[in-house]
């Protein structure tokens, strides 16, 4: 089947889509599209079940009809639209772009460095995005949305420029070497960032804390609208480098016999799991394990291909903040848990499974 536009083949398991326009071509295994519709229907669910949940509870499908506002005749409309539209849709949504952030930036890091284990939380690089963010709110006093995400993208980019430097050896870096000076440089950040937070403000440092342990609580559609024009600048730049993903897999060997500027690409692409990285940190503060678990899950279910891995997997990572956002409201309700508390509760056990399975390999 062919338009003037692309043209697109099925392959055994895979599907092929070259544009006509171009030398580009896009391919995946045929389970990504009904593997991404799954996601999007559980997450669908989950969304509409999360938004009527709390100490105003609200039926299902009042959550539906508000959203799209074709219940204003309602007697409880107003306060429905207030609780919906104000309060819980913008943390919902936010935790969904976040989770994609993550997914997709750890997906990067584990093709980057050919090792399943690799995360930006545990190669130092939100590690140097919080420090950067607790520099921003403890000493400078400033908690603007539109600042904050510079603030740790430059944390972000000086932690992974120092461990891309530290790595460099002989003309070349290994990912081997990418993984030790990237989780040595997160404990020397852990430490700086406790010092600070010692000698702050009470008040600033109580404020800090609680951005530290992750989480969407009170966050507002303008969060929402900062993390989304970050979105929309790198996660298209991911999603198209997909391919140099696959080369990159190969071997750094392999990738340059190929004719890929191996040092090249893995400087971009660290460059983009980064950005992807500090701006999920900026609007959240520290999850961990998502950037882990999601890759995981998404590559058993529809291979190893970064072009199908990488939208899967932000997929599926935004399906898994909401879902935990939704475990740590109704846990110990009328309380909360962070969502970074939750995931890391779902994500420490699936990490110590991981080390036990490659334990041989």
């Amino acid at each position: 089947m062919a338009s003037e536009s692309h043209a697109h083949s099925v392959r055994g398991t895979w599907v092929t889509i070259r544009p006509r326009w171009g030398r580009f071509s896009y391919r995946f295994d045929k389970r990504v599209p009904l593997v991404a519709l799954g996601i999007v229907i559980f997450t669908l669910v989950t969304l509409v079940v999360s938004i009527s949940y709390g100490e105003y509870d609200i039926p299902p499908l009042e959550v539906v009809r508000t959203i799209f506002n074709v219940n204003q005749d309602h007697a409880d409309y107003a306060n429905y639209r207030l609780v919906v539209h104000t309060f819980r849709l913008p943390r919902i949504t936010l935790a969904f772009l976040v989770g994609m952030t993550l997914a997709v930036s750890g997906a990067i890091m584990q093709g980057i460095t050919r090792n399943p284990l690799a995360d930006p939380y545990l190669l130092g690089v939100s590690g140097g995005a919080s420090l950067a963010a607790v520099t921003v709110i403890v000493w400078l006093r400033i908690t603007t949305a539109g600042l904050l995400p510079w603030a740790a993208f430059a944390g972000a980019l000086i932690t992974a420029g120092a461990i891309y430097g530290l790595a460099w050896k002989r003309g070349s870096s290994t990912p081997i070497r990418l993984i030790l000076i990237g989780i040595a440089l997160e404990s020397v950040i852990g430490a700086v960032t406790t010092v600070m937070l010692l000698f702050g403000n009470i008040n600033d440092v109580q404020q800090a804390y609680v951005w530290l342990t992750g989480s969407v609580y009170g966050r507002n559609w303008e969060h929402v609208q900062v993390l989304g024009a970050w979105l929309i600048v790198f996660m298209p730049m991911a999603t198209l480098m997909g391919r140099e993903l696959n080369t990159m897999g190969l071997g750094d060997d392999a990738a340059k016999g190929l004719g890929q500027r191996v040092e090249r690409q893995r400087g971009l692409l660290m460059v983009v799991s980064v950005a992807l990285a500090a701006g999920a940190v900026a609007v959240a503060g520290t999850i961990g394990f998502v950037g882990l678990v999601a890759p995981h899950v998404t590559r058993r279910l529809v291979g190893p291909s970064h072009e199908g891995l990488l939208p899967v997997s932000a997929l599926f990572g935004g399906a898994l903040l909401v879902l935990a956002d939704l475990i740590g409201r109704w846990a110990i309700a009328p309380s909360e848990l962070p969502v970074g508390v939750v995931t890391a509760m779902i994500g420490a056990p699936y990490f110590i499974y991981l080390l036990y399975r490659n334990r041989n390999r």
